[in-house]
């Protein structure tokens, strides 16, 4: 499916915060991004996922039942841990349509910091604004 066949049908959009599985290397975030991008091409998925070395902060969206589908192999995915949803809900447009998944690795103090703590549209507003300061990788 095309993200333009997607798009065609009801959006549906997910937030959420985890932490990198403590056994793993940060390195495990290459294999997960390659893994991904494809699949989500082929469910017209697409999205931002962020990381700072241990969090990871991933917004993504498309057809309702597609995302539903990822949340709950997210929700069961081994390499993350302590996973906390912080937004979910249906979405009139999409806000990713130029690639199926992009990465921002971020260092320093972690941006998306106080994330975990927000819920719901105020959640989603601040990893919106935080958005621009990204270096997103496609």
């Amino acid at each position: 499916m095309t993200q333009e066949q997607a798009s065609a049908e009801s959006l549906y959009e997910f937030l959420y915060c985890s932490l990198l599985a403590p056994d793993l290397p940060p390195a495990t975030v290459g294999a997960i991004v390659t893994q991904a991008r494809a699949r989500n091409a082929e469910d017209g998925i697409s999205g931002l996922l962020v990381f700072d070395g241990q969090c990871f902060c991933q917004h993504f969206e498309g057809p309702r039942e597609a995302v539903q589908a990822l949340m709950a192999r997210l929700q069961r995915d081994p390499r993350h841990v302590a996973l906390v949803v912080v937004h979910d809900g249906p979405l009139a447009a999409r806000r990713y349509s130029g690639f199926a998944m992009g990465l921002a690795e971020c260092e320093g103090p972690d941006p998306v910091s106080g994330l975990r703590a927000l819920r719901g549209e105020a959640a989603l507003a601040h990893f919106l604004a935080l958005r621009a300061s990204f270096d997103i990788s496609t």
